[in-house]
């Protein structure tokens, strides 16, 4: 289910050549821990498995695209390079590094598969909000939205197998705090990210319109961090839900919204917005509304390590921090309200928005991702800087930027609840 492997083995199928699949291992990459990398690497392990049954030779190379690449595109003759597209920074960069040291006769291609309607494809600038991408996204679902022709058994082997890859020494290679341990309740890989869709589809999906929104309630699909790691495809996952539009509407259509327009609106942002990750990167009013506003009193002032730990005066807070240190994951609904109470317990819009970007990356296995930093109710500069999000009443510290409370969010679900089940043991 991936449109860049597709392509790939169709351009070695016309020139009758062997495929080879290269993932490359950066040492560190932000603030990912072990418990992304182990995510991921066991993840690639039964990427390396599928390959081996379909004649595709899978190498796991150590170290940085720019300096392992180019070498290995030379020694084993690689006629054509194929990548997958990121809109962040630092994926780009890698993207930009391999094209300057590429050998010029050796073409390279980039395929967006990460969207269903490609980033560039949807919109040629940025978009200033759902309203503005939502009909250009919908009008080219036609095109995009389709089943994906499977891969086959390669036909042509490569003249001398890949190297046995040595998975130890992939973990002792990393350069990442082991301290975020992994969780329990998500197993990597593709097979348990279908069934996760699998039993989303039966159990949850009936009830995502009406209660996504309650974390007290089954009714999200859970499977960003599959999405996030590519381990199952954003496409496949909505081709299998709209099988049940017939009997759940508002769901498919509420999954369509947040899983397609909503998450390729924060794609579109990170591409065409360098500042994604910035207070500058929001809109004049926003950063306007911020600065009238920066020397506001604070109610409570709280450190990195204090709101780390989840000990600050809000039970709910801490309830909501402590569930994405324990399990990589908080409830969609709650990240914002976590976003904006740090926005109002730290020093400045910049402090706020460091601090909530490197809990998220640290701690949540969908962090790291174009979501975290703009996608509506998760991302970070979304939540602290307004985003997409104009004309609230102004308040001190948040000015015109909508304003969150503990009591707005005891009138939609049961606090209480929630609180124990996270509360400090």
């Amino acid at each position: 289910d991936n449109w860049a492997f597709l392509y790939a083995q169709r351009l070695a199928l016309k020139q009758e050549l062997p495929l080879h699949v290269c993932f490359c291992l950066v040492p560190r990459f932000l603030e990912a821990t072990i418990r992304h990398y182990r995510f991921m690497l066991r993840g690639l392990q039964e990427v390396a498995e599928e390959c081996a049954e379909l004649n595709i030779s899978f190498h796991l190379l150590l170290g940085y695209a720019k300096d392992v690449l180019p070498t290995f595109v030379t020694e084993h003759g690689v006629g054509g390079l194929v990548t997958d597209f990121s809109p962040l920074r630092l994926p780009r960069q890698w993207v930009e590094d391999v094209r300057e040291r590429l050998p010029e006769d050796v073409p390279f291609a980039q395929v967006d598969a990460h969207n269903i309607v490609p980033c560039w494809v949807a919109s040629p600038k940025q978009e200033y909000s759902a309203r503005t991408i939502r009909g250009k996204i919908h009008a080219q679902l036609p095109e995009f939205l389709t089943e994906f022709p499977p891969v086959v058994r390669h036909p042509h082997p490569p003249s001398c197998p890949a190297e046995p890859i040595d998975w130890e020494a992939c973990y002792s290679s990393l350069q990442v705090d082991h301290t975020v341990k992994e969780v329990e309740w998500a197993t990597p890989g593709t097979a348990a990210g279908m069934a996760v869709l699998k039993s989303f589809t039966a159990e949850r999906l009936k009830s995502f319109s009406t209660h996504r929104n309650d974390p007290n309630k089954a009714a999200l699909s859970n499977l960003s961090p599959w999405l996030h790691f590519g381990q199952v495809s954003t496409q496949r996952a909505i081709l299998e839900v709209q099988k049940h539009r017939r009997n759940y509407k508002d769901s498919v259509d509420a999954f369509v919204e947040e899983a397609v327009v909503r998450r390729e609106l924060a794609e579109n942002f990170c591409y065409y917005n360098e500042n994604y990750d910035s207070v500058q990167g929001a809109y004049d009013w926003a950063q306007t509304t911020l600065k009238l506003h920066a020397k506001d009193k604070r109610p409570y002032l709280y450190s990195l390590q204090e709101l780390e730990q989840g000990i600050t005066h809000d039970p709910l807070w801490n309830a909501a921090q402590l569930q994405m240190v324990q399990e990589g994951k908080m409830h969609g609904f709650l990240r914002m309200y976590w976003a904006k109470k740090i926005l109002e317990w730290t020093r400045s819009p910049e402090e706020a928005l460091q601090f909530a970007i490197y809990l998220n990356n640290r701690y949540e296995l969908d962090g790291r991702d174009p979501n975290g930093y703009v996608g509506k109710l998760q991302g970070c500069l979304w939540s602290i800087c307004g985003i997409h999000d104009q004309g609230w009443a102004e308040r001190p510290i948040f000015g015109k930027i909508r304003y969150m409370n503990y009591a707005g969010c005891k009138r939609k679900f049961d606090v209480d609840r929630f609180e124990r089940r996270y509360a400090p043991t």
